[in-house]
């Protein structure tokens, strides 16, 4: 009989509901709006891919002290207070920016609040439920997120496409989506502040500051010597460069492509649905299949949607089998990414520290991967060739998963 989930465990997940509200945003209707407010000639891939580059690079220099700090007692709640509502107003103020540049600066905002709130939520995951729970609660925070970002985004779909009929033109439309998506996310921010309180954590001693950084090169020396973390942060260093350019790159690489925006929108809202049950499935057979084994397969599967994307997407019919193959291995990789490395944390007192280093790793790959598919579809014209070059890096997370010790397999 499954395990029915608690109030703490569930106010977790729906902050994956609401935040997943703007990652649906920010990877079909932002890019989409971006592009409109470009000038002839430009691209929305090279754009929109350097904006995700300086994103990245913001959260990988700021996450390792910000986590660190928010092992305090005490503090972890107010750093994803200050990050979620900063994301959030940023958010609503999308609907302000009229110039390509205002846009990208306030999304830039936007994304770094978001992501940062994503890591202080990851942190609580060791607070909110029991380390034997992590694989299923984690899945369960995807599969809902994707399942609950669908309903403000049609919501937003239906006004932008239909709201000529109460008097609204497309552009404003679109604007007051991005305020709909800021409302969203914030409602669904308030379980996790009022029910989830943080148990995991450091006793301050001293100056703050100082017992941070203190903190910090403990941490990073414990994951230096502990090949288990060590072999995993690398291949997941790799592989998730891939998923993350493929989640932010998609929406602007079809639109280079020529394929029409609701063929776009069409095609991402059905990764959703496939990605739901996806993650669902992940959650169950990590208590049967070692989660380290699930990543490798579903490495092994990224792979090969980047050579299909590479040499065989050149029209609507080949995006949508691509947003269905990505759909049923996006939210297991992720998931049990997250949840797996906080079965490898040592000390859960520190996650936030360590979830600081798991979010380096993740966002400098995701520097890697944003930069490289737009410089090289700057270079040559030909976005195919950006997209390739990924495809090689989660072959290498692939052969890291391989090395690590068998000891760090874990069932969950």
């Amino acid at each position: 009989m499954a395990r029915r989930m608690n109030k703490r465990e569930w106010s977790w997940v729906l902050y994956d509901v609401g935040n997943s509200a703007f990652v649906m945003l920010s990877t079909t209707i932002a890019p989409i709006y971006f592009g409109s407010l470009l000038t002839e000639g430009s691209s929305v891939v090279v754009g929109w891919g350097y904006a995700e580059t300086i994103v990245a690079l913001i959260i990988a220099l700021m996450m390792p002290v910000l986590g660190s700090l928010a092992d305090f007692k005490g503090y972890k709640k107010k750093f994803f207070i200050g990050s979620a509502g900063t994301g959030i107003v940023a958010c609503s103020a999308l609907c302000l920016a009229t110039s390509s540049y205002s846009f990208l600066i306030v999304y830039i905002v936007a994304a770094v609040g978001l992501n940062t709130s994503i890591v202080f939520c990851d942190g609580f995951l060791v607070d909110a439920t029991d380390e034997e729970n992590y694989d299923s609660v984690s899945a369960k925070g995807y599969a809902w997120g994707y399942i609950g970002s669908l309903i403000p985004f049609l919501a937003c779909i239906a006004l932008i496409f239909g709201g000529g009929a109460i008097g609204l033109d497309t552009v404003l439309a679109t604007r007051i989506s991005f305020v709909i998506t800021a409302i969203w996310w914030a409602v669904f921010t308030v379980p996790l502040l009022r029910n989830v309180q943080q148990t995991h954590f450091k006793e301050r001693v001293g100056n703050i500051f100082t017992q941070a950084f203190k903190g910090l090169g403990a941490t990073m020396r414990a994951i230096v010597k502990n090949r288990r973390l060590l072999f995993f942060m690398l291949a997941f260093f790799c592989y998730i460069d891939g998923v993350h350019t493929i989640i932010r790159m998609a929406t602007s690489f079809g639109t280079d492509l020529g394929i029409d925006s609701t063929q776009l929108v069409m095609a991402l809202v059905v990764t959703q649905l496939v990605a739901f049950p996806a993650a669902l499935i992940y959650g169950k057979l990590s208590r049967i299949v070692s989660a380290r084994q699930m990543l490798i397969v579903s490495a092994g599967a990224y792979a090969v949607i980047t050579l299909y994307a590479a040499f065989f997407l050149a029209s609507a019919r080949e995006f949508w089998i691509l947003a269905v193959a990505v759909g049923l291995f996006q939210g297991g990789i992720q998931a049990l990414s997250r949840s797996y490395f906080g079965h490898l944390i040592p000390d859960k007192t520190h996650a936030n520290e360590y979830y600081g280093f798991f979010e380096i790793f993740g966002k400098y790959a995701a520097i890697i991967g944003t930069f490289l598919m737009s410089v090289i579809t700057q270079l040559t014209n030909n976005p195919s060739l950006g997209i390739l070059s990924i495809t090689s890096l989660f072959i290498l997370g692939i052969v890291f998963l391989l090395l690590m010790p068998k000891a760090a397999e874990a069932k969950g």
